[in-house]
């Protein structure tokens, strides 16, 4: 190995048994000793194996928050591979959905480091995996053999474009949202694009190939604009533990249906095409709905099931006088409503002893950092305050997280 050798070579010296030792004696480095391990390493090691097994050790760690570290430390990363691979339980939950509408075979179009055909492999679907990056697929490749899934997951280094999905029955494509080729891996981490037409491969095109098949789904991004979704698709919007992570528009399911899923539980809201509903008084409950349920423009539909109304025909928060536990909603109590005033604020929570302070924002300039600068709080007891607007006003609700039931 020398400083030309190619980044595939370099990564399948990895796969030998001085680079799976290497990996195995890195698992647990601390980030801090990192120069002095591989200083001692490079005495019987190549420097260059050393940096790449230093490297992947990194990227392990990096990706155990989405692949949970049972996984993650039987497989292999690029750095663009942890970044834009699917979290575990988003490609999971995308996995079995496939498996439910009986995908059998399933071409995999930018397929990246294999987190989602791992998923798919798992759910007894076999996967076509392309990429056209080498090196790519070189890391896809050995992670279906790492989890002994090789025998149902194939991997084509190829275009996307030049793959004939005739005989599968069912498409997923995962675009590069980053500045890179067609039907590849992205190498400059040159920034996010949001022009679904500026995705590497097109949205049009993906659409194209998703009606080929039977069924089919593409990933994109959260804010896709909601007229640019086809009319003969259905549009999720996932979150998982809170955040939204993505949008995927499926074909074959039910065209025009926009859903919002919450992993990891697993509640699925369809939206029944309601109007957005009337504004009102704030009541004594507030219900923040959840990320994708707002994306997806499902607030009616959570404002329906609890009995509630907008707090101003402008912010996604709902009131209500009676508490309805839903899991697209988290519930507050409200026990004051004032017109925005920091001394005020800063007044009462001295009061009340309020330390533990936690400041949500929806419509409101001010950011928590800066309000928490302002009104310094101090003592053991918590509070919630929401700085947002209501009937147009702006507005402080102070309050707490409502109690479970019993």
């Amino acid at each position: 190995m020398s400083a030309t050798t190619p980044p595939v070579e370099t990564f399948h010296a990895l796969l030998t048994d001085e680079g799976q030792a290497l990996l195995g004696a890195l698992r647990d480095l601390d980030p801090a000793a990192e120069l002095t391990a591989a200083t001692r390493l490079r005495r019987d090691h190549p420097a260059e194996l050393v940096s790449a097994a230093i490297g992947q050790a990194r990227l392990r760690q990096r990706a155990a928050a989405k692949f949970g570290a049972a996984d993650a430390y039987r497989m292999y990363f690029t750095p663009d591979g942890v970044e834009q691979a699917t979290r575990a339980t988003v490609a999971a939950h995308r996995a079995e959905r496939f498996a439910a509408l009986g995908a059998r075979r399933l071409a995999d179009l930018c397929c990246g480091v294999g987190g989602d055909a791992i998923a798919l492999a798992r759910a007894g679907v076999r996967v076509l995996a392309v990429d056209r990056s080498p090196l790519t697929c070189a890391v896809a490749r050995a992670n279906a053999a790492a989890l002994g899934l090789a025998e149902l997951i194939e991997v084509r280094c190829a275009d996307v474009a030049d793959v004939d999905t005739a005989g599968h029955d069912a498409v997923f494509v995962d675009p590069a949202r980053r500045a890179t080729g067609r039907g590849g891996s992205t190498t400059g981490g040159r920034g996010r694009i949001f022009d679904p037409e500026a995705y590497s491969p097109p949205l049009s095109w993906a659409i194209g190939a998703a009606r080929a098949v039977p069924h089919a789904a593409l990933k994109v991004a959260p804010g896709v604009p909601h007229e640019a979704i086809p009319r003969d698709a259905e549009a999720e919007w996932i979150s998982d533990g809170g955040d939204v992570k993505e949008a995927v528009l499926w074909f074959g399911t039910a065209p025009g249906a926009r859903r919002a899923t919450l992993l990891p539980g697993g509640a699925s809201l369809t939206g029944a095409g309601l109007p957005d509903p009337e504004p009102g008084p704030v009541g004594r409950w507030l219900y923040e709905p959840d990320g994708a349920v707002i994306r997806a423009h499902l607030v009616a539909d959570v404002a329906q099931r609890v009995g509630g109304r907008l707090i101003d025909p402008t912010i996604a928060y709902v009131t209500a006088d009676e508490l309805v536990p839903t899991p697209y909603a988290s519930a507050y109590e409200i026990t004051d409503v004032l017109p925005f005033n920091i001394k005020r604020l800063k007044a009462l929570l001295r009061e009340r002893e309020v330390g533990v302070l936690t400041v949500k924002k929806r419509g409101s300039p001010v950011t928590p950092e800066e309000l928490r600068k302002k009104v310094r709080p101090q003592g053991a007891a918590s509070a919630t305050v929401f700085l947002t607007r209501v009937a147009g006003a702006p507005s402080m609700l102070i309050g707490h997280p409502a109690r479970p039931a019993g």
